[in-house]
């Protein structure tokens, strides 16, 4: 049976110039990127995006970048990975009658921003994430679980900052197991404070990005914000504070319940961990893993969990972790 013959399009779209340098992204990277996922061809110049291909591809690339457009409008970054979302919920079979745009359900997974610093807005960036920062608000304690990169730490922390500025808490602690991955802490050069100091960095850095850099150490120096190993926390009662425990797979199950113990009136405690990485001894159970089972349908604790969809770093990541959980599952299938 012979194929119809394929219609051809090619039209321009006119982009508002506030936001069409956005919308492209740098180096018209998320032009590029709608190219790929769209299967039509995408040439800007200045505020103009021309399209050519088929008739229904073009139709959808140009949904794409009105949705992106009215996003950007309303003050949203467009990253690559909301770009790839929005292609994917974008579906030109049912544009005319489908009465929820794909931009009215990116903007109701993205909210509100939760931490502004210098124009740039720390917001949730898919429906996981959405869901964990929704638990956070309604929750006093919260166990954030999944892979690298999904942003558990990161909008933890952006979570505390926000509690902070609305005076619901009066201090933010940090803290981290110190546990070896690789090098042993004895072996590490300088003071106890300055081998520990690799495990905090990453919640240094989080802070570093929400708060302005000259504020971070006095805030530190005033005891307003603490960033400390697990260790630290034995013996203490923390009231009125956002307690957050990072990298918490590799807590033994004492130190779990020691931590969550700590819990003081008008506080909440957010817990963040990656099974996949755990650096414990081959036979000690994670503290993280027991939590879970544990704190399982008790009334004010929220465990969510994160899959490679909510990874929001470079998009191989995403498909790196897949390949690892498949690969690993097959290795479990061989040991059976």
């Amino acid at each position: 049976m012979k194929q119809p013959p394929r219609r051809i399009a090619s039209t321009t779209v006119e982009l508002d110039p506030a936001t069409a340098q956005a919308v492209a992204g740098t180096a018209d990277e998320n032009l590029r990127i709608i190219e790929d996922h769209v299967a039509a061809d995408l040439l800007s110049r200045g505020n103009h995006v021309t399209l050519r291909g088929e008739a229904a591809q073009v139709s959808r690339a140009r949904r794409v970048l009105r949705e992106l457009e009215s996003m950007a409008s309303r003050g949203h970054v467009i990253t690559p990975d909301l770009t790839r979302r929005a292609v994917d919920l974008v579906d030109d079979e049912d544009a005319e009658t489908t009465p929820v745009t794909a931009a009215a359900t990116l903007t109701s997974i993205a909210g509100d921003a939760i931490v502004t610093r210098r124009g740039k807005s720390v917001r949730p960036k898919s429906q996981g994430q959405r869901d964990y920062v929704d638990a956070i608000d309604r929750s006093t304690v919260v166990v954030g679980v999944g892979p690298a990169g999904t942003g558990k730490t990161y909008l933890a922390v952006a979570k505390a900052v926000q509690a902070l500025q609305k005076r619901e808490v009066t201090r933010i602690i940090l803290t981290r197991p110190a546990v070896e991955a690789g090098e042993k802490l004895g072996f590490l050069p300088g003071t106890l404070g300055e081998k520990i100091d690799p495990y905090l960095r990453p919640l240094y850095d989080a802070l570093g990005d929400m708060l302005d850099p000259e504020a971070v150490p006095k805030l530190i120096e005033s005891g307003v914000i603490e960033i400390a190993p697990l260790a630290y926390m034995r013996g203490r009662t923390l009231n009125g504070a956002f307690v957050i425990l990072d990298e918490a797979q590799n807590t033994t199950p004492a130190q779990m319940k020691m931590f969550l113990t700590r819990l003081g009136f008008g506080s909440k405690i957010v817990v963040t961990g990656d099974l996949s990485q755990v650096d414990l001894p081959r036979h000690q159970v994670s503290g993280l893993t027991v939590a879970r089972q544990v704190l399982s349908g008790i009334d004010g604790v929220t465990v969510t969990r994160f899959d490679s969809s909510d990874v929001v770093r470079h998009h191989l990541v995403g498909r790196i972790i897949e390949a690892y959980d498949l690969f690993e599952a097959e290795q479990e299938g061989d040991k059976a």
